[in-house]
């Protein structure tokens, strides 16, 4: 009895140390973009096509960068927010966000474009974007 606990607890905590630890997200847009700050619900609007003020940039599909923040800033799914852009582009209401890799491809579109607003780690931040938010 004691050894298949003690084979449970094992498992158990390697399971956990398994698990990555979450990113720090920030929102950022180009540094001659004339925002400053942004509520995570103002951030959302733009990844979900409610608002053309900004062009999102986003992660690949199934990064998990991109599904934590489209839990913690938009609370949805990735399959609902691909269900939404679905419907905005067939109805020619929108253009899905353009995909890229890593945090440095973010950034580099980002940074040439004065209308984008992207997010990658914290950790990745450099002096060619500016944070508007930081998702908690």
């Amino acid at each position: 009895m004691k050894t298949i606990i003690g084979k449970m607890l094992l498992a158990a905590g390697l399971c956990a140390t398994t698990v990555p630890a979450l990113a720090e997200i920030v929102v950022i847009v180009n540094t001659k973009n004339p925002a400053t700050r942004m509520f995570s619900e103002q951030a959302g609007q733009f990844f979900i096509g409610k608002s053309a003020l900004f062009t999102p940039v986003e992660f690949n599909e199934g990064a998990p960068i991109r599904n934590e923040f489209y839990s913690k800033v938009l609370q949805k799914e990735p399959a609902q927010v691909k269900a939404i852009w679905s419907k905005l582009v067939f109805t020619g209401k929108g253009t899905a966000p353009k995909e890229y890799h890593t945090a440095a491809e973010v950034k580099k579109a980002v940074a040439a474009d004065v209308s984008a607003i992207g997010y990658i780690d914290k950790s990745a931040v450099d002096d060619s974007v500016k944070v508007i938010l930081t998702v908690q």
